[in-house]
């Protein structure tokens, strides 16, 4: 029985090797060839991109050479993107004038949403918060055109408000932290009002404290949702002058196939925010998923 438990503890920690390996290729491909000088990348992915630039459908004739480790290194890109060419540095600004205000409203929203929740249940809230779960259960594509033509309507196309108003009151968070605050024992909410707590002191020295992580890992998952963001942007602000408003991750799809190494450059610096805040994040990520299961005394 001992042998047959460690033949299948080696077989699943090879298959979970394998598969972190493929989970961080294309992470670890970009990264590098990001270093890479353009020849080098016209020699090993222009058979890939010539065909990107054809209006007919061809086939790649040649095989494309994935290569980990340049045989130069060099920052052109890097210098191209940070200090030669403004373009991209604001389209990064974009993406933060865009999602750090959409994260910040949305989990205020959420955590004064989700205490009327928790602390004063009803029928009719209760008939509320389903709506919140049918709405959160569709796609954004679904809801895309109410909010297009909402936006029409009061005269907010081709602005980011047609994004942030939209996104402030998004029911994933408000969902999420009511599952949470609904856990707080009842006994704590009279303690405090045995000891002549208000509402907003209950709010803020229990119901915060104890949701902290949860609201922090939320935040983190609303944060990276809509830096990733495409199609508001192109639907909402489609116009000529509103695509100088564009964030990066609707920039970078623009980007030609004579600066695929521009690209990487690009791409590794629009992953670093994702990335900072992650590690920055990650236990209170992982620790506001138990605390989804169950509150810690």
């Amino acid at each position: 029985m001992r042998f047959r438990r460690n033949i299948r503890t080696v077989f699943v920690t090879v298959f979970v090797a394998i598969g972190a390996v493929l989970f961080l290729m294309p992470t670890v491909l970009t990264i590098s060839n990001s270093f890479m000088a353009s020849s080098e990348i016209s020699a090993n992915y222009g058979a890939m991109y010539s065909n990107m630039t054809n209006t007919e459908k061809t086939y790649i004739a040649e095989d494309v050479n994935l290569k980990f480790i340049p045989d130069k290194v060099t920052v052109d890109q890097y210098r191209a993107v940070l200090i030669t060419s403004s373009d991209y540095l604001v389209k990064f600004w974009n993406s933060v004038r865009l999602t750090l205000p959409i994260t910040l409203f949305q989990m205020l929203v959420a955590v004064l949403t989700s205490y009327g929740f928790a602390r004063y249940p009803s029928k009719l809230k209760g008939i509320i918060f389903f709506a919140y779960i049918i709405l959160m259960i569709m796609p954004y594509q679904v809801t895309l055109v109410p909010n297009y033509l909402v936006a029409k309507k009061f005269g907010l196309l081709n602005t980011r408000s047609a994004i942030i108003l939209p996104a402030i009151f998004s029911p994933f968070s408000i969902f999420l932290l009511t599952k949470i605050m609904r856990r707080i024992p009842v006994s704590y909410v009279e303690a405090a009002k045995l000891d002549g707590a208000g509402e907003l002191q209950i709010l803020t020295r229990i119901y915060i404290p104890m949701c902290r992580n949860a609201i922090i890992s939320i935040g983190m998952l609303v944060f990276i949702d809509y830096w990733n963001m495409v199609e508001q942007p192109l639907i909402l602000m489609a116009s000529d002058e509103a695509k100088a408003l564009h964030p990066l991750s609707v920039f970078l799809s623009q980007i030609n196939a004579n600066d695929v190494g521009l690209a990487f450059a690009v791409g590794v610096v629009y992953m670093i925010p994702a990335l900072l805040i992650f590690l920055y994040g990650e236990d209170y990520l992982v620790e506001g998923i138990v605390c989804s299961g169950g509150i810690k005394g």
